[in-house]
């Protein structure tokens, strides 16, 4: 027998859209979903994967194609790269940016392309914390110095990322309240912008990240010591996003399931966190893990992360996205059809096949959504 649905289900609806006598969802990969007010196609979705290819923070014709092309692909739900709410909160200098209006008009012109092609863009909002002032990956992605154009970063508390950092400044009262505000200030910006799905980023070592793991937060105020202090910047962000945020478009939250290191964030926690952004009126949990700590041992496999977003569906009784080393249609539609997650994102996946939910279609004996440019050739090729 199926369990009864909770409140928050039956506002926004049931983690398991349609159910069997015996409780198994009736759906799969290619199973469209509807979230709030907002249907995806299917429960393919890119993942948010940062280009670093940004000028302050603006967006450019690189953005509209990787981004536009995955959505012609036919992907669901285009997740835009994280997102700096602040100048300071960016990883490297050719991060997205969401602190000015200027920026918000040139992702609005990807958002209108990726909404022609029949899919839904999304956006992830984040801060580095004391990840950010780096250089890009391809050129070594070390701590930029100030010489270097580099600039100071905050945390939690003074305790660097790696041995050699410098130590982060630690935000007094005034600054949390500033990173509070500049996430609801961007979140504003991306609901004038177009996009149709807001994702807050407190994975990866990254600023709220490090709010929830003891392994970054020693503070001694309301905001760090107990699992309840620890969540509190997390629950509060939330909580000013989902205002900003209209009550027919979903809010999610990228979180990382586990630091794989012991004394640090853990999937109990995460569970706990969970059920708080639950009620707080988040829609989905995006499951990811790792990225707190350099020296971190993570078991890297096929699907490595995706008993991690079965149990807080199942505990939180939330939707859950699954993420990691998902690489074929028929693992993907497991993940949907066995009940551990309710989206499957893809991320160095699509960056090898901007198509992949195309050959899913033809894999799963579907009928591919081309983009009809596309598709009115290949039919008359096929005939």
């Amino acid at each position: 027998m199926a369990r009864p649905e909770t409140s928050h289900e039956r506002a926004h609806g049931s983690v398991t859209d349609v159910v069997h006598d015996v409780g198994i969802p009736e759906v799969d990969l290619l199973s469209p979903i509807e979230i709030r007010g907002v249907t995806l196609r299917t429960r393919i979705v890119m993942s948010p994967m940062c280009q670093y290819s940004a000028r302050e923070g603006l967006a450019n014709d690189w953005h509209l194609v990787h981004l536009g092309g995955r959505a012609a692909g036919g992907v669901a739900l285009v997740m835009v790269e994280a997102t700096a709410v602040t100048r300071a909160g960016r990883i490297t200098p050719g991060d997205l940016g969401l602190w000015e209006d200027e920026q918000l008009r040139a992702l609005g012109r990807i958002v209108r392309f990726v909404h022609e092609q029949g899919a839904v863009a999304g956006i992830q909002l984040a801060h580095a914390g004391r990840k950010a002032s780096c250089d890009v990956p391809w050129r070594g992605g070390a701590r930029l110095e100030p010489m270097q154009g580099g600039w100071p970063v905050v945390a939690p508390s003074p305790i660097p990322f790696a041995d050699g950092d410098p130590s982060p400044e630690p935000l007094d009262a005034a600054g949390i309240e500033a990173v509070k505000a500049a996430f609801e200030a961007a979140a504003l910006r991306a609901l004038a912008a177009g996009f149709r799905v807001f994702e807050i980023h407190a994975a990866h070592g990254y600023l709220l990240h490090e709010f929830l793991s003891p392994l970054a937060n020693q503070r001694e105020d309301e905001y760090g010591g107990n699992l309840v202090n620890r969540m509190r910047l997390v629950l509060e962000v939330a909580e000013r996003v989902r205002r900003i945020v209209p009550e027919s478009l979903p809010l999610f939250v990228r979180i990382s399931a586990t630091d794989w290191v012991e004394g640090g964030w853990d999937v109990d926690d995460s569970v706990a966190l969970a059920r708080q952004l639950r009620e707080r009126g988040v829609d989905l949990i995006d499951v990811s893990s790792g990225g707190m700590v350099p020296r971190a041992t993570i078991p890297v496999s096929k699907g490595y992360q995706v008993p991690f977003a079965r149990r807080i569906r199942d505990e939180a009784e939330i939707r859950t996205g699954a993420v990691g080393m998902i690489c074929d249609p028929d693992q993907a539609d497991q993940i949907i059809t066995g009940g551990d997650a309710d989206l499957v994102l893809l991320g160095r996946e699509l960056l090898r096949e901007p198509y992949w939910a195309q050959k899913a279609a033809r894999a799963l004996e579907a009928e591919p959504c081309w983009p009809v440019q596309y598709g009115y050739a290949l039919k008359r090729r096929q005939k």
